[in-house]
């Protein structure tokens, strides 16, 4: 009997001892699993944290490859240019083109000079003085209104009256006209830096039934474009270069309700629009 009850208690005692060291599995299993499942995590996280650095790294080289550009072409503008055109920060002008402008810039009045700011304003002063010494003396009278130059921003405009050029409604140009086109063709092609735009302006009133023209946007395209075949046709002015535009009644300079409110808004504006490379071209040609 005493055989026996302790075979049963050593047996009661293997089996205690086997459970115990089945949960300690169990839960050392899934200590491992949840182990193993973090550090899958933490290896997933790494690769995208190095992508990511990767990125920046990549994108802090660009900024400063943009800012070495940067600061080479500041250098070089400060070499090439003077104080006068660094606020132009598309252009870098040798110093042959410099020696250049500032030759043709001696001659301009150094008052509107001095409010230049960049090289498209200098060569509007240059063209807009080129164009005033051509017209002066026969037709750029003090006491005349008939044709105007003035500078708008980048463009250099020629506003020509109406008698200068057309009888009243009518779209042919008048043979007295030929002296002044030719003066204004003469600038033109010595100029080969610009375009040339011809607008045709009229009054507010209505074209009379039976007229050559449908109305005022006809007339003011009409008259446009007979400027400009007479620039062509005539004073071998380059096509290429001449753009026509009708603007009809709808941009007076002053009201339609008199004469001569109406004498003034009937006019042609001639508007030379600058090409700053072929300019520079020039100088340099020259």
């Amino acid at each position: 009997m005493k055989k026996l009850f302790a075979v049963s208690l050593f047996s009661v005692a293997i089996l205690t001892t086997s459970c115990v060291s089945k949960k300690k599995y169990v839960a050392l299993e899934g200590e491992y699993n949840a182990t193993k499942s973090t550090l899958a995590k933490t290896e997933l996280e790494k690769e995208q944290l190095s992508a990511k650095l990767s990125s920046i790294e990549e994108r802090v080289a660009e900024y400063n490859s943009k800012i070495q550009s940067l600061s080479t072409s500041n250098t070089t503008l400060k070499e090439l240019s003077d104080s006068r055109y660094q606020k132009y920060d598309k252009v870098m002008m040798s110093n042959k083109d410099k020696a250049q402008m500032k030759a043709a810039l001696a001659n301009v009045d150094q008052n509107e000079l001095a409010n230049a700011r960049t090289l498209e304003d200098s060569m509007n002063l240059i063209v807009s003085y080129n164009l005033k010494k051509n017209l002066s003396n026969e037709f750029m009278t003090e006491d005349s209104d008939d044709i105007q130059v003035s500078i708008d921003e980048t463009v250099v405009m020629i506003t020509i009256s109406d008698k200068m050029l057309f009888n009243s409604g009518s779209y042919r140009v008048n043979s007295k006209a030929d002296n002044l086109l030719k003066r204004l063709a003469d600038v033109i092609n010595s100029e080969p830096a610009m375009e040339v735009m011809v607008e045709g302006h009229t009054d507010a009133q209505t074209v009379k039934d039976g007229a050559a023209v449908k109305d005022n946007w006809d007339l003011s395209v009409e008259r446009s474009t007979a400027v400009i075949r007479k620039l062509q046709e005539d004073f071998n002015v380059d096509p290429s270069k001449l753009i026509a535009a009708g603007r009809s009644s709808y941009h007076p300079l002053t009201e339609n309700d008199t004469k001569e409110g109406r004498a003034t808004n009937r006019r042609t504006r001639i508007v030379i629009l600058p090409n700053l490379d072929k300019f520079l071209a020039l100088l340099s040609a020259n």
